[in-house]
């Protein structure tokens, strides 16, 4: 259960740094699929910091910010 929350997560986390990138990503599933590892990048970066997210909003902050720097990193690398 924990793995599709993950997930869900990850997909929400995805669809927001599109929004927040005002559509310089990778279109609708790319983005969903950079939001679910941009949630795990974004859980390792804010351990290394010392932060902890908690309950649903916490993790979607997370993963939402772990997004936007890996969509940032995308869009560098595809030009």
């Amino acid at each position: 259960m924990k793995f599709i929350g993950f997930l869900i997560i990850g997909a929400l986390a995805g669809w927001f740094a599109g929004v927040i990138r005002k559509g310089k990503g990778f279109g609708l599933l790319g983005n969903l699929a950079i939001g679910i590892l941009g949630a795990m990048i974004g859980g390792l970066l804010f351990g290394l910091i010392g932060l902890q997210s908690t309950g649903f909003i916490g993790s979607l902050v997370v993963a939402t910010v772990g997004a936007v720097i890996l969509l940032a990193v995308a869009s560098k690398l595809a030009k």
